[in-house]
């Protein structure tokens, strides 16, 4: 038996930032608990190569596989984290005109180009950057990876833990309170809760629409940028698919990259094989950005609706629109006081977004018994903003 004060079940961005700001305030009795052997939950990226990046990575050319892009203008503690850890950003690149794809009767056409409204943000080296530099200010013995976290208990005055290895070794942990840093709909539908969570609780949670689980991602690299010399953005849109929305990915001082998202839906993209969709997807660049975009140097799809860490059957059928955030806590009850949840979709201000991770993460350490007051657990200190 493992015994900590504080467990933090995800080690995604909600639950990195939580044991940060635990560890901030020189809080240490606590274990930060995650099923995949690597650390980011959803957000990720490949490299140049196209394969995935290792923790801590020391590279810039890295291209996101989940969320990419933040509003500094609207979004100030996440900018606030930004600039704390010292990463670097840059906006989107959108000069040029956008190309628009609306039947398979007509070529593709360009239009005039636009800014977005706010501006968006990406980072140096991706979102992951975020979260190496959060894995840096933690202490690496309190962080343990490839456990599942299967089953709750309330106990009289702690919680227990049961969490799987991949050899099915069950470890137990004991602690005062439970920081949940997965999806709500996951929680509901792969850890069981002894006794169980309040019905209406449990109903909200399964009825939340998980961020990023319909969706998936189609990154293709390049040596430059050509399309640029072209006078396009690298921006589309089509009506043909397979995808639906795309972006230029390329990274400042890096390789050059285009990104777009599948328009068909997750059950859809299950019946078709990884090479056929790719095979659709180089197709379709070409179509709108000429035959150099049909040989990229390497290409990857990432289908978050296959990842059981993230989806469940229930987001096959998803719309992926962002929902309202459910309640984090019991109010009543055996659970009340023990467990909160901390994931972007329990955010009241920013749910399903990467600003949301970090809002309901402060949120829930604020709220912790463990602190006499709220004021006792500070935000970032506004140190200077750079742009």
């Amino acid at each position: 038996m493992q015994t900590t004060r504080i467990a933090i079940v995800g080690a995604g961005l909600s639950g990195l930032y939580a044991a940060h700001l635990l560890a901030r305030e020189g809080i240490r009795e606590y274990v930060l608990l995650e099923a995949r052997n690597t650390l980011g939950g959803r957000i990720a990226s490949v490299d140049a190569s196209g394969r995935a990046t290792p923790d801590m990575a020391n590279t810039i050319d890295r291209f996101d596989l989940g969320p990419t892009w933040f509003w500094p203008d609207q979004q100030r503690e996440l900018y606030r984290l930004v600039d704390e850890l010292g990463l670097e950003r840059f906006t989107q690149f959108e000069a040029g005109d956008t190309v628009v794809e609306r039947s398979h009767n007509e070529p593709p056409v360009r239009v005039g180009g636009y800014m977005n409204s706010p501006t968006s943000v990406r980072l140096i080296g991706g979102m992951d950057a975020l979260i190496d530099a959060l894995h840096r200010t933690l202490d690496p013995q309190q962080i343990v990876t490839g456990q599942v976290v299967r089953r709750l208990r309330s106990k009289e005055t702690y919680v227990e833990l049961d969490s799987t290895n991949a050899d099915g070794v069950v470890t137990t942990w004991r602690a005062e309170h439970v920081l949940l840093a997965l999806p709500p709909r996951l929680v509901d539908d792969t850890i069981a809760f002894e006794p169980a969570l309040p019905q209406e609780l449990s109903q909200q949670w399964r009825a939340t629409e998980t961020w990023m689980a319909p969706h998936a991602k189609y990154i293709a690299i390049y040596d430059t940028p050509f399309w640029r010399e072209q006078g396009l953005s690298g921006e589309a849109r089509s009506a043909c698919g397979p995808l639906g929305e795309i972006h230029d990915a390329s990274m400042p001082g890096g390789s050059a990259a285009l990104f777009g998202f599948f328009g068909i839906p997750a059950h859809v993209r299950r019946s078709v094989s990884e090479d056929v969709l790719r095979a659709h997807c180089q197709a379709q660049f070409a179509r709108l950005f000429g035959p150099q975009a049909a040989t990229p140097r390497a290409d990857v799809i990432k289908d978050w609706a296959q990842d059981p860490y993230t989806a469940t059957a229930a987001d096959l059928e998803a719309a992926g629109h962002h929902a309202e955030a459910p309640s984090s806590t019991a109010t009543s009850g055996p659970w009340r006081g023990r467990l909160t949840g901390i994931a972007s979709e329990w955010s009241l201000q920013f749910p399903e977004y990467v600003a949301g991770a970090v809002d309901a993460a402060r949120e829930a350490v604020q709220a912790l018994p463990i602190f006499p007051t709220r004021a006792d657990v500070r935000s970032p200190s506004p140190v200077s903003l750079r742009r």
